[in-house]
C-alpha cells in the first residue's frame, strides 16, 4: 500500500481555502475514484492526470487509486488541482520522494502531452496559501511571477510535468520547447475569459490616455472630477446630449493616484479570478475603469453565475471607477443593487453552492439626460416630453441611490467660445493629477493611525466630533438641514466633500465657503461661490 499527500487551493470568490490533496494505492482492480466534492472539470482531472503522467515517461500504477480532497465539505472546481493530483499519485507510487511534496502547494493545469497550463486565480490562492503558513508554492511558468508578487514564498515555475518530476528527484531537468516568437501563445488561453471584461480595462499612463485638455469649457464639471479624484466621492453628471458628460468620466481614472501595493494586490487578485488580468503584466498598477452596458444584469454588476459567484463589475472596479453612462436606462433593480456596495465597500453574494464575499469599493461616476430626448434643459431646443415621461424618467434613479451621491453636477452645453478655443485651453490631465496627488498626501497624513484612506470613507460621526469644519462653518448647512434640503447622510457626505476641496486648497480644516461649495455641488442650488473657489493661487 501506498500513500502520499500534498497540498492545493481552492478559491472560494478571491479567497482560498488550502487543500490536502492525499492519494492512496491499494491491491485491486485498477481504478481511479476521486473524492471531496468535485465539480466537473475537476472530476475530468482523472484523464487528464493519467495521459499526463504516461506521456512525462513515468508508470501508471495499476492498482485501485483513490485520491481525496480535503476538507472534504469544501466545494472545489476548476482545472487547479491537475498539478497536485499528479504529484500526489506519484508520490503514492514511489516516483518521486512522498516526503519532498508534503509541505508544498501545487497549482496548475495539466495537458494530455504533461504540459503545465496557466490557470486563473493564482494570485488569490498564493495568497491564501502564505496566510496559511506555507513557504513553497510550484505554479506554470507563465504565471510565476503572479505567484512572486507575494512576499516570503518560494516559487518555482515549471513548464512540464516532466520538469517537476526531475526537480523533485534531483535528476537533470529536461528542457521544453517553447513558443516561436511572433506565434500565437496557445498556453495562455486559460487566463483569459472571452466575455468575462464587462467593459472594463485599465487606466492608461498619462501620456498614452485620453486628456482633461480635450474637454472643451465645462469648468464646474471639471473641478467636481478633481474634487472626486481627491475625496473617493460619487459624482453624477446630468446634461444635454453631446455636453461632454461621458469624455469627463473616461478621464477620471487618468486623474486618480496610483495605487498602492496593498491596493495593487487585491486588485490583481480580482482580476486574476475574473480572467482579464493582461498576460505579462502581473500586477495592476493603475485604478480600473468599468463601464458596462446600460442592458447589464443585476448578476454581471454585482456578480453571480452558476455555482459560486464570479466578480462582476463593482468587483472589477474595485480601487478604480465603475461609469453608468445614461443610468436612467438601466433597470431599477439593477441599480438600487448598488447601494450596499457603496455603503460597505464589499458585496455578499449568497448561492446555493455558498456564500462570497468580493470587494467592491469603487468610486461611482454616473452620466444621465434630464429626459428621454435629452433637450428639456435647453431653451427653444423643442423638446416634446410629456412632463409625466419626463417625471418617470428621472425617477428611474432612485432616492435612497442619489443620496448616496456625493457631487451633483449640471453640465451646460459648450460654447462656442470653449469649443472653438476661443476660452483657452483647460489644464491637462498630468496637471490635474499632480493637484489630487497633494491632496490625497494630506489626507494620508490627516489620516496615518485611522483605518480610512481617503476622506469620502470617514464615517459621519467621526467627521462631527473628530475632524471639526471652522467655527460657523456649518450655519448654511444647518440651515439646508432644517428645511428639509439635507439628509443625516447628507450633511455627513457633505463634510467629507469639503475635506477633499480643503485638501486641495491647502487649507488645515474646511472654512464657510469650502462647505458653500460642497452644499452647491451636492444640493444643486447656487451658493456664490466662484468655481475656481479652494484652488490654489
Amino acid at each position: 500500500m501506498g500513500f502520499a499527500r500534498t497540498c492545493s487551493v481552492a478559491l472560494v470568490g478571491v479567497e482560498g481555502v488550502v487543500v490536502e490533496v492525499q492519494a492512496d494505492l491499494e491491491p485491486g482492480v485498477a481504478a481511479f475514484t476521486l473524492v471531496g466534492l468535485p465539480d466537473k472539470s475537476l472530476s475530468e482531472s482523472r484523464d487528464r492526470v493519467r495521459a499526463a503522467v504516461v506521456n512525462s515517461g513515468a508508470e501508471w500504477p495499476q492498482k485501485k487509486l483513490t485520491v481525496g480532497l480535503s476538507p472534504a465539505s469544501v466545494p472545489k472546481g476548476g482545472s487547479g488541482f491537475d498539478l497536485a493530483v499528479a504529484a500526489a499519485v506519484l508520490g503514492a507510487a514511489e516516483r518521486i520522494d512522498p516526503r519532498a511534496i508534503a509541505d508544498l502547494v501545487l497549482i496548475g493545469e495539466l495537458g494530455l502531452d504533461g504540459r503545465v497550463r496557466p490557470v486563473r486565480g493564482v494570485l488569490p490562492a498564493v495568497l491564501a496559501a502564505a496566510d496559511a503558513g506555507y513557504k513553497q508554492v510550484v505554479v506554470p511558468e507563465r504565471t510565476a511571477g503572479e505567484a512572486a508578487l507575494v512576499p516570503g514564498i518560494s516559487v518555482l515555475g515549471v513548464r512540464s510535468l516532466r520538469q517537476l518530476i526531475a526537480v523533485l528527484s534531483d535528476e537533470p531537468v529536461p528542457d521544453e520547447e517553447t513558443t516561436e516568437p511572433g506565434r500565437p501563445d496557445a498556453m495562455l488561453a486559460g487566463l483569459l475569459v472571452p466575455g468575462a471584461g464587462l467593459g472594463t480595462g485599465l487606466a492608461a499612463d498619462l501620456a498614452d490616455g485620453p486628456d482633461l485638455a480635450d474637454v472643451a469649457g465645462q469648468h464646474r464639471a471639471r473641478r467636481a472630477l478633481e474634487i472626486a479624484a481627491a475625496g473617493g466621492h460619487h459624482l453624477m453628471l446630468s446634461g444635454p446630449p453631446g455636453a461632454g458628460k461621458t469624455m469627463l468620466a473616461e478621464r477620471l481614472p487618468g486623474i486618480l493616484p496610483p495605487l498602492t501595493r496593498q491596493e495593487s494586490l487585491e486588485v490583481t487578485a480580482v482580476h486574476s479570478v475574473a480572467g482579464i488580468l493582461p498576460p505579462g503584466e502581473p500586477l495592476v498598477r493603475r485604478a480600473p475603469y468599468c463601464a458596462p452596458h446600460h442592458s447589464a444584469t443585476t448578476q454581471s454588476l454585482v456578480g453571480g453565475g452558476n455555482g459560486l459567484p464570479r466578480p462582476g463589475a463593482v468587483s472589477l472596479a474595485h480601487r478604480g471607477v465603475l461609469f453608468l453612462d445614461e443610468a436612467p436606462e438601466f433597470s431599477g433593480k439593477v441599480l438600487d443593487a448598488l447601494r450596499q456596495p457603496l455603503e460597505s465597500g464589499h458585496v455578499v453574494i449568497a448561492r446555493a453552492a455558498g456564500v462570497v464575499r468580493l470587494p467592491a469599493r469603487f468610486l461611482l461616476a454616473l452620466a444621465a439626460n434630464p429626459c428621454p430626448c435629452g433637450r428639456h434643459t435647453l431653451q427653444g431646443a423643442g423638446c416634446e416630453c410629456p412632463s409625466a415621461l419626463i417625471r418617470r424618467y428621472q425617477a428611474r434613479l432612485s432616492g435612497p441611490l442619489l443620496d448616496r451621491v456625493d457631487l451633483r453636477v449640471e453640465v451646460e452645453p459648450v460654447t462656442r467660445a470653449d469649443l472653438l478655443g476661443q476660452g483657452g485651453r483647460g489644464e491637462t490631465t498630468a496637471d490635474v493629477a499632480e493637484r489630487v496627488r497633494e491632496a490625497r498626501a494630506r489626507a494620508a497624513v490627516r489620516l496615518a493611525d485611522t483605518p480610512w484612506n481617503v476622506n469620502g470613507e470617514i464615517p459621519g460621526h467621526e467627521l462631527r466630533t473628530r475632524y471639526l469644519a471652522a467655527p460657523g462653518a456649518l450655519a448654511s448647512a444647518e440651515r439646508d438641514i432644517e428645511r428639509g434640503l439635507l439628509t443625516a447622510r447628507g450633511l455627513d457626505r457633505v463634510l467629507r466633500v469639503a475635506w477633499s476641496i480643503a485638501d486641495l486648497a491647502g487649507h488645515d480644516r474646511p472654512d464657510g465657503q469650502d462647505i458653500a461649495l460642497a452644499l452647491e455641488l451636492r444640493t444643486g442650488i447656487a451658493r456664490g461661490v466662484p468655481v475656481g473657489a479652494g484652488e490654489r493661487a
